[in-house]
């Protein structure tokens, strides 16, 4: 029996009767007289030979053992060690979820560097990226490869985003024997999910703050990286792990004219819903909810009314001004502003004279503006949903939501901004709530999580 790997698959050289105890892993290719399987099956199916004495001839694994040498002054934290141990106990597999800020990187590290085998770390963003690249280079004192944003150095550990290792993966998935998923939660996406399906890699560990996902597809990820191995909570971990933190809700009058648009759109929009029985509680709730508007009568002024009494809730005059009263009120504090949207962060910047950071914020800006901010020179930022994760800002000590999702993912991010350990700090989260509007609701829903009984 020959095992390669082509273009992201493994191709399987043999007879059908060698074969018949990984058939469940399998499929026989008729057009070119060999079978396939998905890459990731790669470990099961070579324990699997190897348990029923099946001699075979492994061409497809091309990673090695790796020398290298952590090298860090600090002692690793009870969760650090229990994780460690868990994970190893699951057979190097599994996903870790952690608190923000509590430390997940250098956990990941330790995990490196007790396989000690080439290595293939998959973010979500160039920034992290290059922030992972920057510690790994100071912790294992190696050359480090970069697979995205114009990079294209694949070395023995190697940092790559999502997006190109979905690009790349067919040709470097034999490459790695270890690989690691932060914020893995981004891994059930229909396309991210083949960074895991087409890497051989058998040693797999997934990071992530918040492993649940809105369409409920986190079986995906267990199925692609192993079990939930571990988990611990804000409330579990001692003060100098994470800076405490109050979360403060402050709801917010409209102003009666806003008042009057806000609840004549909302009847609007409400109408259309009852009167098509549009159902959001579902799955396809509002698929269902644009196709209708689209096609049946009324539909179009209910969109545009279902946007009004929205953006009338957000962008409220008297958050503008609460804003500013709370910017004044913590002078001195590194202060995050987080918005639901381009439009609302770009008109704060305008109103308060501010630096704004969205997805349309060139590389190099947005590294100028987090230096800044980090360095004191901004010391007030604002931002739409790009800094939900993946940046590391431990100066911020205050963070101020004017509008957002539902999503408890992207509120329990939010909060991870600020509650990074430094000098005896101690964070506040304050919420701005348009009252007698939906957003009441939403900030119900979106802080069904434990970290918001803590205070």
């Amino acid at each position: 029996m020959n095992i390669t790997f082509s273009q992201g698959t493994l191709l399987i050289e043999s007879d059908t009767d060698t074969v018949s105890c990984i058939s469940h892993l399998i499929t026989y290719d008729e057009r070119i007289k060999f079978y396939r399987a998905q890459a990731c099956n790669y470990s099961e199916i070579i324990l699997t030979l190897r348990k029923n004495n099946i001699q075979h001839n492994d061409y497809a694994k091309s990673f090695q053992a790796i020398d290298i040498n952590f090298k860090s002054n600090f002692e690793p934290r009870k969760h650090q060690l229990l994780a460690l141990q868990h994970w190893k106990a699951s057979q190097y597999c599994g996903v870790v979820v952690m608190p923000t800020g509590s430390g997940k990187s250098y956990f990941a590290f330790m995990a490196m560097n007790y396989l000690k085998r080439s290595t293939l770390i998959v973010v979500p963003t160039i920034d992290l990226m290059q922030q992972w690249s920057t510690q790994l280079e100071t912790y294992f004192n190696t050359e480090i490869g970069m697979l995205g944003g114009g990079e294209k150095k694949i070395c023995d550990i190697t940092v790559t985003t999502y997006d190109s290792a979905v690009i790349h993966m067919e040709f470097i998935g034999n490459k790695f024997g270890f690989i690691i998923f932060d914020e893995c939660h981004h891994l059930p996406g229909p396309n991210v999910r083949l960074s895991a399906s087409m890497c051989i890699a058998p040693y797999r560990l997934g990071l992530t703050a918040t492993p649940e996902r809105a369409d409920g597809e986190e079986q995906v990820l267990y199925s692609l990286v192993g079990p939930t191995v571990y988990e611990v909570h804000i409330d579990e971990l001692d003060d100098n792990i994470l800076a405490p933190y109050t979360t403060k809700k402050l709801f917010i009058d409209l102003e009666p004219d806003e008042e009057e648009k806000y609840n004549s759109s909302r009847k609007i929009y409400t109408d259309f819903i009852k009167r098509f029985r549009i159902n959001f509680n579902s799955r396809n709730g509002w698929q269902e909810f644009i196709i209708k508007s689209a096609t049946y009568p009324g539909g179009k002024e209910a969109f545009k009314a279902y946007l009004e009494q929205k953006n009338i809730a957000r962008t409220a005059k008297n958050k503008f001004k609460t804003v500013w009263e709370l910017i004044i009120k913590n002078k001195g504090e590194r202060i995050i502003i987080f918005t639901a949207d381009n439009d609302t962060a770009y008109k704060l910047g305008n109103s308060f004279f501010l630096p704004v950071i969205t997805h349309k914020t060139k590389l190099v800006e947005r590294k100028l503006y987090l230096e800044k901010f980090k360095s004191g020179e901004f010391p007030v930022i604002i931002t739409s949903k790009v800094l939900n994760e993946g940046v590391d800002v431990p100066e911020a000590s205050i963070g101020i939501i004017v509008s957002g999702s539902a999503s408890i993912r992207e509120h329990v991010q939010r909060l991870g901004r600020i509650l990074r350990a430094k000098n005896n700090k101690r964070a506040v989260l304050y919420e701005l709530i348009s009252e007698n509007t939906s957003e009441v609701s939403i900030s119900e829903r979106r802080r069904k999580h434990r970290a918001y009984s803590y205070n």
